[in-house]
């Protein structure tokens, strides 16, 4: 097996997600609304990368996309090298998706039933969906909440019972939209605790967020996204000093000394 590196990670011979070429158009009076131009985005498993654009920037779209929840219009994703349309059940199994609005996917009446929806909907046996359950209540630290009502959480625990249910189904990549929009102080520092784990548990993680001071340090790879185009990819550091103010990203080092520091926790 052939391996390299991109921004000092160790990467197998291919990436996990490429897209190529990849369009999206709304309809809309004027003709249509083009939210992602031409892009082209290689993604490796185990990395942790942070994909960065303000508002209407295409952010959420590229989200759905990469998790078969939306078709682009024009060009194509590849998932290990095969066509992501060709994935079907393997993809649920294996991606993740933890929305902005973290009710908008809780459907059980408790944390453990909502955590158990995901491995009985893949048809696993009752003690091998027992077995997950456990084992990520225990994961995200809501084993003691387990009969709670989810609507009882707080929103980083919301975001916690997300992750766990994506746990539960096995899934090796975890994909974070806006994952502090909304959250006071102590719910950013359990998502990012989070974000933590799942790096140090070999999980790819994807990060989509305009709010860079709270998690670029936690980032191997920074992608800007303006207008539905990659603008820039590579070392946060070097995307940073190549930063262009029309792209409606904000540098974090402003406030910050360095990279490193660039987190809540």
């Amino acid at each position: 097996m052939n391996n390299s590196s991109i921004c000092g990670i160790e990467t197998s011979s291919g990436p996990l997600f490429s897209a190529k070429n990849i369009s999206k158009v709304f309809p809309n009076a004027e003709g249509g609304f083009r939210a992602l131009s031409s892009l082209n985005l290689d993604i490796f498993e185990g990395e942790c990368l942070l994909i960065a654009g303000s508002n209407g920037s295409g952010k959420t779209v590229l989200m759905r996309i990469l998790s078969g929840l939306m078709d682009p219009s024009e060009g194509e994703i590849f998932f290990k090298g095969k066509p992501l349309s060709d994935a079907g059940k393997n993809l649920r199994r294996e991606v993740g998706l933890v929305f902005q609005d973290a009710d908008a996917q809780i459907l059980g009446e408790t944390v453990e039933e909502d955590i158990a929806f995901g491995p009985k909907n893949l048809g696993l046996s009752k003690d091998e969906t027992g077995r997950r359950l456990e084992e990520a209540l225990a994961a995200l630290a809501l084993t003691e909440k387990r009969t709670f009502a989810p609507r009882r959480l707080s929103g980083g625990e919301k975001r916690r019972l997300a992750v766990a249910g994506i746990l539960a189904m096995g899934c090796s990549t975890v994909i974070m939209d806006e994952p502090f929009a909304n959250l006071d102080w102590p719910g950013v520092v359990q998502t990012l605790e989070i974000i933590v784990n799942l790096k140090k548990n070999g999980k790819t993680v994807i990060v989509l967020t305009h709010e860079l001071e709270k998690a670029l340090a936690l980032a191997g790879r920074l992608v800007i996204l303006h207008r539905g185009t990659i603008q820039d990819s590579g070392n946060p550091e070097e995307v940073l000093d190549r930063l262009e103010s029309v792209w409606g990203v904000r540098d974090p080092r402003r406030n910050y000394a360095k990279i490193e520091d660039c987190t809540w926790l």
